[in-house]
């Protein structure tokens, strides 16, 4: 009980301090939207108009994504640049049990993309939300959302190491929606891609929601999703010790 009431603690005060950021909260309200407008012209101009919901769909889980790995490698900087990292890592807990709040609260935030396309394409754009699975759909985004929130404790491992996190994030946004298959059928991809996509929870996840939307076996990918990230979870875990001793050892954590 008391790891349970310092996950939610953690990442409560992490979403109370993402809510004083002016930029965090802009980027949070604009970019679902326009993610979610692009996505509707594009379908919209294609052979299947019937796919609009799918594409709502596909923009809110590109949204969630952006969420876990911009504010994972940005809270990772922040601490950073604010001198507070040496301490987090210098906690009387593992690693892991503190830094998983952050991504958590990360994951949380981004469910607002996922909410906010599928409102304003049915407000502005009259979609109807006729899920196959209604029922199954919120239980695939909870779980999705969760299993992102892990999956990005092996990316904080990454960007600890990495001094500008940024640049790597702003590298991995694009072709990861891509390989997932969160707007584009994965089948249209090159063949050697497939094994990539794969080993991805993000792929799962969207799967998972698009068969909720469309029809289709939603519990194994929901499944694979969270074995996926349960799996990221645990080598992220073994990263940040790993990243731990080392920095301990050179004396190099806050210029990692």
């Amino acid at each position: 009980m008391s790891t349970l009431r310092m996950l939610f603690m953690g990442m409560l005060f992490h979403l109370k301090h993402a809510s004083r950021s002016p930029f965090e909260i802009g980027s949070f309200v604009v970019v679902p939207i326009v993610q979610a407008t692009l996505a509707v012209y594009l379908f919209r101009a294609s052979d299947e108009p019937q796919k609009l919901l799918q594409a709502a769909v596909g923009a809110g889980m590109m949204g969630v994504w952006s969420s876990v790995l911009f504010g994972a490698g940005g809270a990772i900087q922040s601490q950073r640049w604010q001198g507070t990292l040496e301490m987090l890592m210098l906690a009387p807990r593992r690693p892991v049990m503190v830094f998983l709040p952050i991504t958590l609260a990360n994951g949380a935030m981004g469910s607002y993309a996922l909410l906010a396309t599928l409102v304003w394409g049915r407000v502005l754009y009259g979609i109807p939300l006729d899920f196959a699975h209604p029922f199954a759909f919120p239980v695939a985004a909870l779980v999705t959302v969760l299993s992102l929130g892990a999956f990005g404790i092996l990316l904080a491992s990454l960007f600890i190491l990495v001094r500008h996190a940024n640049a790597f994030m702003n590298a991995l946004e694009y072709p990861i929606w891509l390989l997932s298959g969160m707007l584009l059928p994965i089948a249209s991809l090159p063949a050697w891609t497939g094994p990539i996509a794969a080993a991805l929870p993000t792929t799962w996840g969207a799967r998972a929601l698009r068969e909720a939307t469309a029809g289709g076996k939603v519990w194994p990918s929901l499944a694979l999703c969270a074995g996926i990230s349960a799996v990221c979870l645990g080598l992220g875990a073994l990263a940040l010790v790993h990243v731990e001793r080392q920095a301990r050892a050179a004396a190099t954590l806050a210029l990692a």
